[in-house]
């Protein structure tokens, strides 16, 4: 599965996320569900795929936040050990916070759930995982489908496909997931309308 893949958009064999496509979507999201909401951090990995992809990960935030009349600040975290430092930036200079794709930010989910309720921080995740584990609201691929997808190409593979002649498939399920313990914590009211549009809502 390749983040790189979907933002430079080049032709290639595997599964692959959804990237730029989803990120106006969280944004939007999390402005419903933040009232005014007008200040959003990202917590970035600054280096978790190569430098072209990462630009474009940065413009596609930038300019989704421009378009709803958000304020963005960056909060780079280029290991564990510098997230807390990114959190306490992110509550200086934002009233919610988004996190970017990358695989060490994913493995390190539990202890961004746990700043972010620490600092009060309403939060949106790319994988239903940040969620579980405490997160008010998620909206991505449903990582479950996608790991289906990926056995099928190894299935492909093995029985004789040409691994450059498979094209990459892109997620056919997407999942909005909202942690109403977690919204209640931070004083926040889900509207019934987002709800109703939930795959999974987390009481």
């Amino acid at each position: 599965m390749s983040w790189s893949r979907a933002y430079r958009g080049r032709a290639g064999t595997g599964t692959t996320f959804l990237g730029p496509e989803l990120v106006p979507k969280r944004l939007q999201l999390l402005r419903d569900i933040v009232p005014g909401l007008a200040r959003v951090a990202a917590l970035v990995h600054p280096h978790a795929y190569g430098e072209h992809t990462m630009a474009n990960i940065v413009k596609d935030i930038a300019d989704s936040a421009r378009s709803l009349g958000m304020q963005l600040q960056l909060a780079p975290a280029d290991s564990p050990e510098d997230i807390t430092g990114a959190f306490a930036t992110m509550k200086e200079r934002a009233d919610a916070f988004i996190v970017m794709p990358s695989p060490m930010l994913f493995g390190e989910h539990q202890r961004i759930v746990e700043l972010a309720a620490k600092n009060r921080l309403p939060g949106m995740y790319q994988a239903r995982e940040f969620v579980d584990a405490g997160g008010l609201i998620s909206y991505g691929a449903n990582l479950d489908e996608l790991f289906r997808q990926a056995a099928t190409y190894v299935d492909k593979i093995l029985r004789g496909a040409k691994p450059a002649e498979l094209p990459v498939e892109r997620p056919t399920k997407f999942e909005l997931v909202i942690n109403l313990k977690t919204a209640r914590g931070l004083g926040l009211t889900i509207n019934r309308d987002i709800l109703l549009i939930a795959d999974d809502v987390i009481e």
